[in-house]
């Protein structure tokens, strides 16, 4: 059965560091080595990894996202997320890390990030450990 984190978000657009609440539901498994999938049930939110050493990349992530799929473009879905919907689909909905002696397998700089592209709202993220 997958755990589900609560992610509350406070932005229209954001990137949420998750990582360690995905490690800590890793560790409470007591699984060694294995995979941890991490899905988003939400089509206008999204998953990601990449570095969280310099936030200005997340910024970066943000800013260009928000130039490639503008928020109003005279899109046919009519409730005024249609942008958010593209944005979700250009990062995913899924992931899977490693996992080895009971720890995420991420590099020096990775994290996992929780992307909303149409907060603020209240989100959850399923992550299951499978050995």
């Amino acid at each position: 059965m997958p755990i589900a984190l609560s992610v509350k978000t406070t932005h229209r657009i954001d990137m949420i560091d998750i990582t360690s609440s995905v490690q800590k539901e890793v560790s409470n498994t007591g699984i060694q080595d294995g995979i941890c999938a991490v899905y988003v049930p939400h089509t206008t939110a999204g998953i990601t990894i990449n570095e969280g050493a310099d936030p200005d990349v997340c910024e970066d992530i943000m800013a260009k996202l928000s130039e490639l799929v503008p928020s109003r473009r005279g899109y046919r879905h009519t409730e005024g997320n249609a942008d958010s919907h593209i944005k979700a689909s250009l990062m995913g909905n899924s992931l899977s890390v490693l996992v080895e002696n009971g720890r995420l397998v991420l590099g020096t700089w990775q994290k996992i990030f929780f992307c909303e592209f149409d907060g603020p709202r209240s989100r959850k993220v399923y992550v299951k450990v499978i050995c």
